[in-house]
């Protein structure tokens, strides 16, 4: 676990008057499905800020399902694809210690203050790299959304290693920081 995240776990307490426990125990009882639903209810029913409660929700589903089952069950039979979803993770951590991912049954969202990208295996041989950039136009490798419909601006189809390139870099970088 990163210093930043440490710090914002012990802060819990003082700043949203609950323990790291005592909110995975509300979430748990409340049986909220979707992220953004769950992190909507902590900031209307209980008051707390958009970083805390994206925080509380993402580690409690880490807990409820341990994130690299998830991941390892995304690239099952897609073993050759892998190493691209580790090399768009490396790049993304690399940007500050705000970003979080949520892995889920088909994807991993990419997340600072809002999702700003996300990675799927879409087939055998191609994962999509999901981003949010609003108001940029479809240009080169960076297409429509696609699958992604509204959670996702753009998308960029990747088939090797070498597809992860600085103009993919760059956009990654692009959606990071609009996403505040």
């Amino acid at each position: 676990m990163d210093k930043a995240l440490q710090t914002m776990i012990n802060n819990m307490p003082e700043k949203t008057g609950k323990t790291l426990e005592e909110w995975f125990k509300i979430l748990k009882k409340e049986r909220l499905e979707k992220h953004s639903i769950a992190v909507k209810f902590l900031k209307t029913e209980h008051g707390v800020t958009h970083g805390f409660a994206n925080t509380i929700v993402t580690l409690s589903k880490e807990q409820d399902a341990p994130s690299e089952d998830l991941v390892s069950a995304q690239y099952d039979g897609k073993a050759t694809l892998k190493p691209l979803y580790d090399k768009l993770i490396s790049v993304v951590l690399k940007f500050g210690n705000d970003v979080t991912l949520s892995p889920k049954k088909a994807s991993v969202s990419v997340i600072r203050a809002k999702q700003f990208a996300l990675i799927k295996p879409a087939t055998k041989s191609r994962v999509d790299l999901g981003l949010k950039l609003k108001d940029i136009e479809v240009q080169g490798r960076l297409e429509n959304s696609g699958p992604f419909g509204t959670m996702c601006t753009h998308r960029i189809q990747l088939h090797e290693l070498s597809d992860i390139d600085d103009e993919v870099i760059k956009w990654l970088s692009i959606a990071y920081e609009k996403s505040v």
